[in-house]
Order: structure tokens, then sequence, then C-alpha cells
């Protein structure tokens, strides 16, 4: 099956989407549903889980990194 061919689901609206160059904003069907998805990841409605915990390297520091 040629990639041109593939039928994907919008994440968002559900609407079908043609996998290929006629669908710029794949796997979206429009900009504005791509916008939306963008949002929610923004506002932390979205995430990906974690079942470990947080080292020291993955916290956020301001410290500035060290000059060589």
């Amino acid at each position: 099956m040629d990639l041109e061919e593939i039928e994907v689901n919008c994440p968002t609206c559900r609407k079908i989407v043609i996998w290929g160059e006629q669908s710029p904003y794949r796997p979206f069907c429009c900009k504005r549903c791509q916008l939306i998805d963008l949002g929610e990841w923004a506002d932390e409605e979205k995430r990906i889980s974690s079942h470990g915990e947080l080292s020291d390297s993955d916290e956020w520091s301001e410290e500035e990194p060290p000059t060589h």
C-alpha cells in the first residue's frame, strides 16, 4: 500500500485525513485542529505519564551552566 493512500483520523476532530502531500497538517485535518492540540499540550491538559521519580538532572534549574 502506498503512503499516499493511507487514511488516518484527525486526533482532534476524528475527520478522515489522507496521509500525503495534499494534507499539509497531517495527522490533523486543518491548522485549527493542529492549534487546538498544541494548546492542550501547552495548558498541560495532555501529558506523557511517567512512573519514575525525577532525578536532579530532570528538575529545572535557573543556575548558569558552567563556562569552560
